[in-house]
């Protein structure tokens, strides 16, 4: 983008950027901006498609106060504007989120196959847990396609091991050490080798299932 002619077409205004990239990345963009007379705005969201389609997504914020009253009539469609500070900080903490909503998916598919494995009726067994201590947002959020043999990609394995790594080079650049995000990152390299990286990343159950199945 940066070499493209666009900044320079977008002078006065303010942009609004929403992917999940490393931090360092985010801080370039909006320096560069700065030179074209461009306000940039972080703001990675939190939720998916149908969150979007209902302007209930977090917007992980990372700009000036101004530059988010300047822009309030797009981002209050989108959803709820969560200013965590500065450019770079709303990636830093979307991939903080990531990387535990990724290890949520991989021990509630884990803990879920096991159930399974052992009998239990799948139906009934979502039915307990969803009521009871171990549940999480993603359990109650993700196991449902599971029950329904859908894996159709509302935030697919591909996207979260790319997090999950973005994540661990942002640690690794801060001398911090991530044992966990590291197995569970692993996990969906698992997943991308066995071309589930399309597929939702509640596919990563299917992992435990062949385990359980003598990886058949």
């Amino acid at each position: 983008m940066l070499d493209s002619g666009l900044l320079g077409r977008l002078s006065g205004k303010v942009l609004i950027e929403l992917s999940t990239i490393l931090p360092a990345t985010m801080s370039l963009v909006a320096e560069e901006a700065r030179s074209h007379d461009v306000t940039v705005i972080d703001a990675p969201v939190s939720g998916g498609p149908a969150e979007a389609l209902k302007g209930s997504l977090v917007l992980l914020a990372g700009a000036p106060e101004t530059a988010l009253r300047r822009a309030s009539a797009v981002l209050d469609v989108l959803g709820t504007v969560e200013h965590v500070g500065e450019v770079g900080q709303g990636k830093a903490v979307k991939l903080v989120n990531n990387v535990m909503s990724m290890g949520n998916v991989v021990v509630a598919a884990e803990a879920f196959a096991l159930g399974t494995t052992l009998g239990l009726d799948a139906e009934r067994l979502y039915d307990v847990l969803s009521r009871s201590g171990g549940r999480s947002h993603h359990f109650t959020k993700r196991i449902p396609y599971v029950l329904a043999d859908d894996y159709s990609p509302r935030f697919s394995l591909d996207l979260g091991e790319k997090d999950l790594r973005l994540a661990l080079r942002l640690a690794h650049d801060e001398g911090y050490v991530m044992p966990t995000a590291s197995i569970v990152h692993q996990v969906f390299e698992m997943g991308r080798a066995q071309g589930l990286g399309g597929q939702d990343a509640i596919a990563v159950l299917k992992i435990f299932e062949r385990w359980a199945n003598g990886g058949r």
